[in-house]
């Protein structure tokens, strides 16, 4: 008996849950499309049996009901009495339009897309709830579309929010994730994952607004790597102070690149070919050394990283933020050390699992 009673209660929670999530994700016609041929049948079921007596069993009015619903009809199981026949036909009826409502709803939902959009929306939901180690983008205008695009591109997770429903319908991004609602809401950024997160890029067109995520992330999650910008000049100190990490300003950045394209031609060249990932022959990346790997401790001359992997080591970001450019062979490569290489793209990506601790995730 306990061990039914316990059963019971996991049924009813399940009934419990699964009705909760219907009303909150099930558009409620296509509720109603389901519900009231479930309603006739409770309905025929019990009718049957009270119109015609002990002879018909609960199971022969709901078979009966389910034949006269589906417009079957293969012939009553008993005699049926005039209020039995009567009571047949308002069922028939009643299944006639129930199926015809029920097939215009759905024609309905998946024309104008209202049920791909809320089983969209539940995988998203899905998604956002495990999550880890994702990106968080607020805002999608000009530079956000850009940043959007060059992560999707790298395959990199991301979750973008912004207040416009109409700018993250049909999203191009196979590794986005669409979240309306204001960014300066810590609820918004919760729902984001944030405590999750690896980084946030802020990049909507106030200073202000970026100010206050900045702030609020921060709160947040105190360890998140945070990238803000900046329209004007003194906005660069006050999110320095609240947080941010880098900032950018897309003035300042094009303006030093329109210096570099007149100045230095083949540099930019360079720079810009060794950051983008679809350049297999030389690229730059960062690889942070981890706690156990094989890097832990071995200097640049004993992991021989350059002679078996021909990676040019150009810089090492220790612990303490001290940046060691050129960094010596006898280098010794610290836990939570960032090395900047440079090399060709597979053998980066050997250098990272060299770098990554035995069952970590890299």
């Amino acid at each position: 008996m306990t061990r039914f009673r316990h059963w019971a209660v996991r049924v009813r929670g399940s009934v419990r849950h699964a009705r909760r999530w219907a009303q909150t994700n099930i558009p409620g016609r296509v509720r109603a499309a389901v519900l009231i041929p479930a309603l006739l049948l409770g309905v025929g079921s019990v009718g049957y049996r009270w119109i015609e007596g002990p002879q018909w069993s609960y199971f022969d009015g709901f078979y009966m009901t389910a034949i006269t619903l589906t417009t079957i009809g293969y012939g009553e199981l008993h005699e049926l009495s005039t209020t039995g026949r009567l009571f047949t036909v308002v069922l028939a009826y009643s299944g006639i339009f129930t199926l015809a409502y029920f097939a215009s709803e759905l024609v309905r939902s998946v024309v104008t897309g209202e049920l791909r959009q809320t089983i969209g929306r539940q995988w998203v939901n899905d998604k956002l709830a495990t999550l880890t180690g994702h990106l968080i983008v607020c805002g999608y205008g000009r530079m956000g579309k850009i940043v959007c695009a060059e992560l999707d591109r790298q395959k990199k997770w991301f979750v973008l929010l912004d207040k416009s429903p109409e700018l993250l319908q049909d999203l191009p991004y196979s590794h986005g994730l669409p979240v309306h609602g204001d960014a300066t809401t810590d609820e918004l950024l919760r729902k984001a994952g944030i405590e999750r997160a690896r980084a946030l890029v802020t990049v909507v067109g106030s200073d202000a607004d970026n100010l206050y995520i900045t702030l609020s992330a921060r709160l947040l999650n105190p360890k998140l790597l945070i990238v803000a910008r900046a329209e004007e000049e003194d906005a660069e100190v006050k999110l320095r102070k609240v947080g941010a990490n880098k900032i950018i300003s897309p003035y300042l950045a094009g303006g030093h690149r329109v210096v570099q394209a007149v100045l230095r031609p083949a540099v930019l060249h360079f720079m810009e070919l060794a950051t983008r990932p679809e350049f297999l022959d030389l690229q730059i990346e960062e690889v942070k050394v981890a706690a156990g790997s094989a890097l832990d401790g071995q200097s640049l001359r004993h992991s021989r990283v350059h002679a078996d992997l021909g990676i040019l080591v150009v810089g090492i970001v220790r612990p303490n933020a001290e940046l060691v450019y050129n960094p010596p062979l006898d280098t010794v490569m610290e836990p939570d050390a960032t090395l900047i290489a440079l090399g060709q793209r597979r053998h980066l990506e050997q250098l990272e699992k060299l770098a990554t601790a035995p069952g970590g995730m890299g």
